[in-house]
């Protein structure tokens, strides 16, 4: 019986520290083993965003620890591993140094194949790590750093429908919380406040709503929260911005969404529709619901990765190297980190002011 694959993932391109082993199944999907994830929350909190430096850090100082417990949770031996895969990009440069510094020292010590991933690339991979998802498929993928609408036709295969053309979605959703004075990381906590508020109090803005495509901008609806903020007076008010920008955001990224769908049968013309949402913001439950909704009304499948491996992980790192190992798409020491690395290289560069869609 042949040996099935097992993969040591590795990911630091921002503020969480992981490690996780997954090992291939008879049925080609993965096993997780184990999938350590250190958060640098109490780190970051008093500056209310991540300090580059201190992240680097943190991560130099918790990496070999989180190594090993990831080891001892999967019961594997470290020469047992087929391969080593890291994030190399995009993200914090010094972050991204340590997991690569430490990925290569590893590969280079137990003589295994190096595999250096793209982070967005691995969170595109991530329902693998729960379904049998099989190519094409639309992506979307929503985080902190990165919002935009990508057809998938195979590993490595990416192209780029839409895009961001200011703040990411998760963006958005941390200088909301700031505004409101919640502590970060305030995104998620959007969604819990907007419980307790009422989302049709103030009407907000939806920026290039009806035009653009299925590109996205998110910042004037960020200033159009800044002037509200500066007239909060009581915790219900903060509940109302909040429930009002989380109102607005679904009806932004319904109407999108189903922009990019059509876009996707235009282009696919197939029966097997996949509408795959990944990321952080992924995890936010209305957005689910809305969207789940939308693919009930257009025919596709709604396929989220598990709320656990929306937001960054080692696992969907994994994943994505056992993709690439399958093919033998190793890479060799002298990999850079490339903290700008785009899934779709050929894509117009559409980000900043000025920008006519």
């Amino acid at each position: 019986m042949l040996k099935k694959a097992i993969i040591l993932g590795i990911e630091t391109s921002c503020d969480e520290t992981a490690v996780a082993i997954i090992r291939e199944k008879n049925n080609g999907r993965a096993e997780i083993l184990s999938n350590v994830v250190s958060s640098q929350v109490e780190v970051h909190k008093e500056f209310g965003g991540v300090v580059p430096e201190l992240a680097a850090r943190s991560h130099i100082e918790k990496i070999d620890i989180i190594a090993q417990k990831a080891l001892e949770e999967s019961k594997i031996k470290l020469e047992d591993v087929d391969a080593v895969a890291v994030t190399a990009g995009p993200g914090l440069i010094v972050c991204l140094s340590v997991g690569l510094n430490f990925a290569k020292a590893i590969s280079a010590s137990i003589k295994k194949p190096f595999i250096a991933i793209n982070h967005l690339e691995g969170h595109a991979l991530s329902p693998k790590l729960n379904s049998d998802i099989n190519y094409p498929y639309l992506l979307l993928l929503i985080s902190g750093g990165h919002s935009q609408y990508l057809l998938v036709e195979g590993l490595g295969k990416y192209k780029r429908l839409g895009t961001t053309i200011d703040d990411a979605l998760g963006e958005a959703f941390d200088k909301t919380a700031k505004l409101l004075g919640i502590e970060f990381p305030g995104g998620p906590q959007i969604e819990i406040l907007a419980r307790k508020g009422d989302p049709n109090r103030f009407i907000l803005p939806l920026p290039i709503i009806n035009r653009g495509g299925c590109n996205l901008s998110f910042a004037g609806l960020k200033t159009a929260v800044l002037k509200l903020s500066k007239n909060i007076k009581n915790e219900n008010d903060k509940y109302d911005i909040a429930a009002s920008f989380q109102k607005t955001i679904e009806k932004i990224i319904y109407k999108k969404s189903k922009v990019a769908l059509e876009q996707y049968k235009k282009i696919k013309k197939t029966n097997n529709n996949k509408f795959v949402i990944a990321g952080g913001v992924a995890a936010n439950k209305n957005i689910r619901k809305v969207l789940t909704k939308l693919c009930e009304e257009e025919r596709f499948d709604a396929i989220f990765p598990p709320i656990e491996f929306c937001g960054d992980n080692a696992a969907m790192i994994a994943i994505a190297g056992l993709e690439k190992y399958k093919k033998k798409q190793f890479n060799n020491l002298e990999f850079s980190p490339k903290p700008r690395w785009a899934l779709d290289d050929k894509a117009p560069f559409l980000k900043g002011a000025g920008v006519k869609i």
